[in-house]
């Protein structure tokens, strides 16, 4: 009987002892609250991503159209185009040296031209051809949309202006397509340069996420504040060797691209040398805001995955840009990667410049001033 109710006792208070732990646990991951919301939104919102912002079949691509002449089937061909939820007619050009400004620029991945003379020869029984350029830099979006071309200008030509052709079996047209800067729909040509600011993304935060916590730490904070140093001065002496390290990142990935993957740097490479240290800067400043707002080196790096995750999945680097919803795109167009990879892309595949990415420029640069202006703001806060 004694040692009965010992191995009871004994139980009780091994069940006493696991339970007081697990109430301890519960309060002490209450306290962290940073720590609960990550755990707690970090699988909403990936569920929120994939199941509504990733469409792998994109659609309302912003698309261009070269009239080269103004006739009753140009028009019915325009309208069948604006109908259909896979283009998104952003302007009707009549010069072929806007369709290379647009393409370039990035403001429109498809130039449908309308050939003079095409209407003739449709009512001829001829087969005359409808040109197509695209911007295949992204092979997924491109080929989609390629695809159901022509059955959207076949249902145009049938339907709303009643052509009649003298043999039904012979195609009323053809479709002449010309995929430009990825002619072989090579997936390594859009996949490489977008590596690039992913790795560049991912290496600096994690990097500058850890700066400020780690001197709190380590307990050397006090040191830098015993200093007469500016907040920006430290701000900016702590991040100026990891943009040195972010440039030497951005060469080695650029040079192993071009020897091993062989994509090829069309483009200036100031231009290109000039984006990636803005998008280093943006992307140090914001590591380092999140290192004044965290407690510890463990909630930096979760608020940096936090912010990683929509970088990968709403930039365009997996997933086509265009065949997300609007809601996701204006999220997407907030994120620094989304900007430098439509940059990097257009200089090394499109030979493009910062003056023809004046946009993508210009909104890397905003994001860049306000990652630092909330970092300098923040660790004033955490130095008071």
């Amino acid at each position: 009987m004694t040692g009965t109710a010992a191995n009871g006792n004994g139980n009780n208070g091994s069940f006493g002892r696991f339970w007081a732990m697990t109430v301890k646990e519960f309060i002490q991951m209450t306290r962290d609250r940073i720590t609960l919301a990550t755990m707690v939104m970090l699988p909403i919102m990936q569920l929120f991503l994939f199941g509504f912002a990733i469409n792998t079949t994109p659609h309302n691509l912003p698309t261009a159209v070269l009239m080269r002449e103004n006739t009753d089937v140009g028009r019915s061909i325009l309208a069948a185009l604006e109908n259909t939820d896979f283009f998104r007619i952003e302007t009707v050009i009549t010069r072929a040296e806007d369709m290379d400004e647009l393409l370039q620029s990035g403001r429109a991945l498809f130039v449908v031209e309308i050939p003079e003379g095409f209407e003739r020869s449709l009512r001829r029984g001829e087969t005359p051809s409808l040109l197509v350029a695209a911007d295949a830099t992204d092979p997924v979006a491109s080929s989609s949309a390629l695809s159901a071309l022509s059955g959207i200008v076949t249902t145009a030509l049938a339907n709303d202006r009643q052509i009649e052709f003298s043999e039904p079996t012979k195609p009323a047209f053809s479709i002449v397509q010309h995929r430009r800067y990825n002619p072989a729909g090579s997936s390594t040509l859009n996949i490489v340069p977008g590596l690039l600011g992913t790795i560049l993304t991912m290496t600096l935060l994690i990097f500058t996420a850890l700066s400020v916590t780690r001197e709190v730490e380590r307990g050397t904070m006090e040191n830098l504040l015993s200093m007469p140093i500016r907040p920006l001065e430290i701000m900016l002496g702590k991040i100026a060797p990891y943009v040195l390290i972010g440039l030497v990142q951005a060469l080695l990935i650029i040079a192993a691209g071009f020897l091993v993957f062989r994509v090829p740097i069309l483009g200036d490479p100031a231009s290109l040398t000039a984006a990636t240290a803005l998008f280093v800067v943006t992307n140090l400043s914001i590591g380092y805001t999140f290192s004044t707002i965290a407690a510890n080196q463990l909630q930096a790096m979760q608020m940096a995955m936090m912010f990683f995750l929509p970088n990968i999945l709403l930039s365009g680097f997996m997933f086509p840009f265009a065949g997300m919803p609007n809601w996701a795109q204006w999220i997407g167009e907030a994120l620094p990667l989304t900007h430098y990879i439509r940059i990097v892309r257009a200089v090394m595949l499109k030979g493009a410049n910062i003056e023809t990415l004046a946009y993508d420029t210009a909104a890397l640069a905003a994001l860049m001033a306000i990652a630092m202006l909330i970092a300098v703001r923040r660790f004033r806060r955490t130095l008071d």
